[in-house]
């Protein structure tokens, strides 16, 4: 067998495709199709169709899909401005979510829904949830106008996720530290700021707390590293300020937390086909 045939095979079975199928999307025998997967090389009118038919980049055909197709997502994303680059990255992001429901028509219907989703700047209030949660792992991502998220999670090898968690009592002091008004008003403020450290007294006004509770906030989140102590010299000696952590996870908790706050008032397009517990 060939390259190509192997090829054809091999994103036909993906498919759940006959021969007979895929011949009559792009207007060829089941002959053929035997033909081509035995050996024999399609034509080079053929190929586009093939491709388009298969959902595969021609390259895939000959066997060069899966490096190049990274290293030329990285270039082409290397090139775009920021902005435009964080808009497509969303886009690759949010088709992986049909593209792994592992069916065809469900995988249409969704694409269906969410196309231009990604790109629509106009709209403020298009605001849709999409959920998948199969046997090996749980995507979300928010898809909207004005704020857009992505989350992946690949089940572990040893098949428990919970196994890799920190102990409870220590999942619950997370809660428990966002959970305190000040330490969570503290936070907000941080993250308003410009990237440059600030003084409690700077916080202080800021957020209208006392003085004395930044300090104690400041301490905390020092302590649980979401915050980095600095310290800044001045004529009246040496002053403490902080600058929150730029690699710190507050921010993706707080978009999942309100989630939950708005209590799912919105439209959600998703799939759950699984047999495990989450767990």
């Amino acid at each position: 067998m060939s390259v190509i045939g192997e090829q054809i095979k091999k994103y036909r079975v993906q498919k759940k495709y006959t021969q007979e199928k895929l011949g009559s999307m792009i207007g060829v025998t089941t002959q053929a199709v035997s033909k081509w997967e035995r050996g024999g090389t399609p034509d080079a009118e053929v190929l586009p169709q093939l491709a388009d038919a298969l959902g595969v980049s021609i390259d895939a055909l000959f066997g060069r899909e899966s490096q190049d197709e990274q290293m030329l997502l990285i270039k082409k994303l290397n090139a775009m401005p920021s902005d435009e680059a964080f808009r497509q990255a969303f886009s690759c992001c949010w088709s992986f979510i049909p593209g792994l429901t592992g069916e065809e028509s469900f995988s249409e219907n969704f694409y269906e829904a969410f196309s231009g989703h990604s790109d629509q700047q106009s709209d403020q209030s298009s605001y849709i949830l999409a959920k998948l949660l199969r046997d090996d792992g749980l995507v979300i991502a928010r898809i909207s106008n004005d704020l857009r998220y992505f989350f992946l999670l690949v089940r572990p090898h040893d098949d428990s996720i919970l196994a890799h968690f920190e102990h409870e009592d220590a999942i619950r002091q997370v809660f428990a530290l966002l959970a305190d008004k000040k330490i969570l008003k503290t936070i907000y403020y941080l993250y308003t700021a410009s990237n440059i450290p600030v003084t409690a007294a700077l916080i202080s006004q800021g957020t209208g707390l006392e003085l004395s509770d930044v300090e104690r906030c400041m301490k905390t989140l020092c302590d649980k590293k979401i915050v980095h102590p600095m310290k800044i010299a001045s004529v009246d000696g040496e002053i403490n300020s902080y600058i929150i952590r730029s690699e710190a996870n507050v921010l993706p908790l707080l978009c999942y937390a309100d989630e939950i706050a708005k209590g799912c008032q919105y439209p959600i397009f998703g799939m759950c086909d699984r047999d495990k517990p989450i767990f």
